[in-house]
């Protein structure tokens, strides 16, 4: 079993439901990404989404985007990512981590070699978002042989054969996007998300994250009733920068109390 799935086994017993906070590996500073990820966790995180800087990231909205750029002006790549990964294990080796990037990276690596060092690394699960889930079966049961869960997104957009694809060949919990369009942009439509969640639970049993566009505590409560994991990442990265390197700790522990609060308030029963 993966920490992962380990972590929802955990959350499952109490029905209490998962807060992944997403943040770019290396923003504002390389050195401050380590300590914020430490934040995240005292903030209730249970599991930590890591961004891969990329030059394009497709998927992202400006808020994301910029986070990148000023990740990569500080020569942060795949490597250094990996490298604070293994820090951040130094201390804790419970919370669940997660790689949310960009298939050129791993593909200058080599899949074989990126997941090699992520394994050794303490990579518990990674999404590579333009990986189309037909086309990496292979690069799928890499991952899982080397207990890293293969993390895929889902959309409003997706068939029924694509959400079936996801939830035979994913592993870990399937990233459904609330959105269409990027990170960060436009408000949630909770009764399209409300109409969408069973019918992918009726085609996988993994469990369900929800992310794009959720902000504050009740958006979050709001996705918590109907999903087993709320993803959060533009606002954090908009409450880090900001914040400034002196107090985005302190500020995005206080932007994640009131979610932590408003999720657990949301436990099954």
């Amino acid at each position: 079993m993966s920490r992962i799935q380990g972590r929802f086994a955990e959350l499952g017993k109490t029905g209490r439901k998962a807060l992944i906070p997403y943040i770019t590996a290396g923003d504002p500073s390389p050195a401050l990404t380590v300590p914020l990820m430490h934040g995240l966790v005292e903030a209730g995180a249970d599991i930590i989404e890591l961004g891969v800087p990329f030059s394009d990231p497709m998927a992202d909205g400006p808020v994301i985007q910029r986070s990148a750029e000023r990740a990569l002006a500080q020569g942060v790549g795949l490597r250094d990512v990996l490298g604070l990964v293994r820090v951040f294990r130094e201390r804790d080796k419970a919370t669940p981590l997660v790689l949310m990037g960009y298939a050129n990276p791993v593909e200058a690596l080599g899949p074989d070699r990126f997941v090699a060092q992520a394994k050794a690394d303490g990579v518990d699960g990674v999404i590579v978002v333009d990986y189309p889930p037909e086309e990496c079966v292979e690069f799928a049961q890499l991952a899982k042989r080397n207990d890293i869960d293969p993390i895929f997104l889902l959309a409003p957009t997706s068939t029924g054969r694509r959400i079936a694809e996801v939830g035979q060949i994913g592993g870990g919990y399937l990233y459904y996007v609330s959105l269409k369009g990027v990170t960060g942009a436009g408000n949630i439509d909770f009764s399209e998300v409300a109409a969408r969640i069973p019918k992918i639970r009726a085609a996988t049993r993994l469990p369900i994250g929800v992310g794009f566009g959720i902000r504050d505590a009740e958006s979050a409560r709001r996705i918590a009733s109907i999903a087993d994991a709320v993803v959060i990442g533009s606002r954090i990265i908009e409450e880090i920068d900001a914040a400034g390197p002196q107090q985005a700790i302190s500020r995005v522990k206080a932007l994640l109390g009131p979610i932590r609060v408003a999720l657990d308030g949301e436990r099954t029963r």
